[in-house]
C-alpha cells in the first residue's frame, strides 16, 4: 500500500514552502513537548500535595465530626441548632483566577477567624471546640478543593498536549517529510527526462 501524501502540485515552489512548514512544525513539535513535560513535573508535584492535602482534610473531618457528635449529645440537635444560628461565621475564603501554563484554576484562600464564644443559655462549652475543629477542617478542604480542580485539569491539558504532540510526531510531519521526498523524486526525475531529450535532440541535430 502507498505511503499516503499531500495533494500538492509537484513543483520548486511548492517544495520550497513545504520545508518551510515542516520547519515550522518541528519547532511548534519541540515548544509543545517541553510544555507536555513542565505540565508533566506540575502534575506530579500536585498529585503529592493533593494526597498529604486528602489525609490531613480526612483526619480533621474525623476529629471534627467526633467532637460534633459529643456535642450533639450534650446539646440536643434543635439546641445545636438554636446556637448554630447565632454563631458568627469563623471562616474567610476569597477565590481569585490563577494561571500556569495556559491552564486557569481558581486560587483559594481561607482562613479561619477568631472563635468568639457563643453566650446562649444551654450551650455546651463543647460547642466551642467543635465549631474551632470544623473551621480547621473547612480550612483544609478549602486549600483540596484549589488542588484538585488545578490537578484535574492540568491532567486535561497535559493530555492534550501530548496527543498533539503524538499528531505532529507520527501523522502531521511524516506526511510532509513523504510530501517533500515525492516532490524531490518527481522533479529528479523531470530533471532526468529533460536532460535526456535535450541530449537525443543534440545527437539528432548532430546527424
Amino acid at each position: 500500500m502507498a505511503q499516503q501524501v499531500l495533494k500538492v502540485p509537484p513543483t520548486k515552489n511548492t517544495l520550497l514552502s513545504l520545508k518551510k512548514q515542516v520547519k515550522f512544525l518541528e519547532e511548534g513539535h519541540d515548544l509543545l513537548e517541553r510544555k507536555r513535560e513542565l505540565l508533566t513535573r506540575l502534575v506530579y508535584e500536585r498529585i503529592g500535595e493533593y494526597r498529604s492535602l486528602r489525609e490531613a482534610a480526612e483526619r480533621g473531618l474525623e476529629e471534627a465530626y467526633r467532637c460534633l457528635s459529643i456535642t450533639q449529645l450534650r446539646m440536643g440537635s434543635r439546641g445545636l441548632h438554636q446556637a448554630a444560628l447565632g454563631a458568627e461565621p469563623a471562616l474567610r475564603v476569597d477565590i481569585l483566577p490563577r494561571r500556569a501554563l495556559g491552564v486557569e484554576y481558581p486560587a483559594v484562600t481561607s482562613e479561619r477567624l477568631p472563635i468568639k464564644p457563643v453566650g446562649l443559655l444551654g450551650t455546651d462549652s463543647s460547642f466551642d471546640n467543635t465549631r474551632v475543629h470544623l473551621a480547621d477542617a473547612a480550612v483544609l478542604l478549602a486549600r483540596l478543593g484549589e488542588v484538585e480542580i488545578a490537578l484535574h485539569r492540568l491532567m486535561e491539558e497535559q493530555r492534550k498536549a501530548q496527543k498533539r504532540v503524538n499528531a505532529l510526531k507520527y501523522n502531521i510531519i511524516p506526511l510532509y517529510r513523504r510530501t517533500i521526498h515525492y516532490i524531490q523524486s518527481a522533479l529528479e526525475e523531470e530533471e532526468r527526462n529533460t536532460l535526456f531529450q535535450v541530449k537525443v535532440l543534440r545527437e539528432r541535430s548532430a546527424v
